[in-house]
């Protein structure tokens, strides 16, 4: 019955920003929206590459002398040559567009929720946005990157390092995140209100 009024709480609470949540009313809504998310993403992520995988299947049945397919119980690869004249061009704008959705997602449906639990410990909402730049700056680098690996296999050594320096700091900013929404809140009232009771 808690976890329940908890999920209903936080889907009520979308777009309120003010007062505080417990760890007993953020944590139910905050695992339910990340599973729910996740699923939802697997699903779109199948729909999103199978114009890749199917054009690869294509070209290994055109041209066997420049693919080579694996087949086994549970188990499918297709290596082709990419140098061949008409080699497949990967579209990954599916696969990112999907990524970008489900952070989007994330962040929309979790966002006032954040600011709430932060709230709790006397700590402002904005505390929540830390992770969004380091994310914002991986996906981007590594959409360049992968289209610029496509057009030369060379790859561009600066950029790695950038998005790869950008995912540490985006999983240390996530830890201290993860770390400020489990502490206890503060007892009786503080800067954002009288502790929730419902």
């Amino acid at each position: 019955m808690i976890m329940a009024n908890s999920v209903i709480r936080g889907f009520r609470g979308l777009t309120r920003f003010s007062g505080r949540d417990t760890r007993a009313q953020f944590w139910p809504f905050a695992a339910l929206v990340i599973v729910t998310v996740f699923l939802a993403g697997a699903v779109a992520m199948s729909w999103a590459m199978e114009p890749m995988f199917r054009e690869m299947a294509r070209f290994a049945a055109e041209h066997p002398e420049a693919a080579t397919v694996h087949s086994a119980p549970g188990q499918y690869s297709v290596s082709i040559d990419a140098g061949h004249p008409d080699a497949p061009q990967m579209d990954f704008s599916r696969f990112f567009g999907v990524l970008v959705a489900m952070v989007a997602a994330a962040v929309a449906l979790l966002a006032a929720a954040v600011a709430r639990r932060l709230h709790d410990s006397n700590r402002r909402g904005w505390w929540g946005l830390m992770p969004l730049p380091f994310i914002a700056f991986s996906m981007t680098a590594f959409a360049v990157m992968m289209k610029d690996f496509m057009a030369d296999p060379e790859p561009n050594l600066g950029l790695f390092l950038a998005a790869l320096t950008s995912n540490l700091l985006y999983l240390a900013s996530l830890g201290v995140l993860i770390v400020l929404l489990c502490l206890t809140g503060t007892d009786g009232p503080n800067r954002f209100g009288d502790k929730s009771s419902d």
